[in-house]
């Protein structure tokens, strides 16, 4: 379309048969036009590369197929840098596929991008998709992304790297993100050693670290959560590894934590703030005992607080609490 720039839209999939075509009819359902899909299979042995193949062969000039040599699972990082280096556009945007972008992500995406030239990235606000079981009590579970700045605000480097240090909830979802794929293939694309987890906060912090990002107020995509487990596929496998436990430190974090510290020395960051963020972060692999213990006196005093509450509250209130 002239005068419109193109965006790639790279979605990886694996085994995804159950959501992958609502994902990509919500691309096919954008106001904006100018786009084209790369539907990347990491290895799937379910009916999802059938419907893939199936809108790629349909709509040729706007779909194509990709997947890795020989049919492997090669992990989250190794399938986005695949599509990214097989696109075309000016911008790329990442969607999950088993998530959904709303109508006019792209649209107002590209607007925002194309008027704030200084701008790596932006992202917004993320649905946090409990309610997509049709059920009242999922509905209830729903929840916008907090950010880690004051909405519409271009953040300038290392800014939400030190935000992400002080508070792990506090970063992008891959489906709600814009980027110039100049600045994808200048920080090198995804960490191919992170298969399925950081693989998409590492590949944001070498954002952080080296241009500015905006952080818009609008909410642009719908991010799948699974009520009854609680956590990703991904988390539940590194679990069953003994990779994470919810109530010991993440040696999945420790990892992330020690590629950045690596990271930030080859790239000789000075920045005493990021340095001291990433001690502070480093602390509880440091004293595991002293946090586990500071973890449990939290849990007390929160299990007294309420107990508090229950017995004041039932001698002022006319009805038990």
């Amino acid at each position: 379309m002239k005068g419109k720039p193109l965006v790639s839209v790279i979605m990886i999939f694996l085994n995804a048969e159950q959501f992958i075509e609502e994902a990509i009819e919500s691309v096919f359902a954008q106001t904006y036009k100018n786009w084209e899909l790369l539907l990347v299979d990491d290895g799937s042995n379910d009916g999802s590369p059938t419907i893939a193949k199936r809108y790629s062969e349909k709509y040729p000039e706007k779909v194509r197929y990709l997947e890795h040599d020989g049919h492997q699972n090669r992990g989250k990082s190794a399938s986005r840098n695949l599509g990214v280096n097989n696109s075309s556009g000016k911008y790329i945007a990442l969607l999950d596929a088993d998530d959904v972008f709303l109508p006019e992500k792209l649209e107002q995406q590209v607007e925002i991008l194309e008027s704030i030239p200084e701008a790596a990235m932006l992202y917004g606000r993320t649905h946090h998709w409990y309610s997509w079981t049709g059920s009242t009590r999922d509905a209830r579970l729903d929840y916008l992304q907090k950010l880690a700045v004051l909405p519409n605000t271009l953040a300038m480097p290392p800014t939400l790297l030190i935000r992400y240090l002080e508070d792990p909830h506090k970063y992008p979802c891959t489906c709600s993100i814009l980027i110039r794929k100049d600045v994808f293939e200048d920080v090198g694309g995804f960490e191919e050693t992170f298969r399925d987890l950081y693989d998409d906060v590492v590949f944001f912090v070498k954002i952080f670290l080296k241009a500015p990002v905006f952080v818009a107020d609008a909410c642009w995509s719908k991010y799948r959560l699974h009520p009854a487990e609680r956590f990703s596929r991904s988390y539940h496998a590194a679990i069953k590894a003994g990779q994470w436990h919810p109530f010991l430190p993440n040696p999945t974090r420790l990892i992330f934590l020690n590629w950045l510290e690596g990271y930030l020395s080859e790239q000789e960051i000075k920045d005493i703030r990021v340095w001291n963020a990433l001690r502070r972060a480093q602390r509880p692999y440091r004293y595991p005992h002293f946090y586990r213990m500071l973890g449990l006196l939290r849990n007390i005093i929160r299990q007294l607080k309420v107990r508090y509450l229950k017995l004041t509250g039932q001698d002022v209130l006319p009805i038990k609490l």
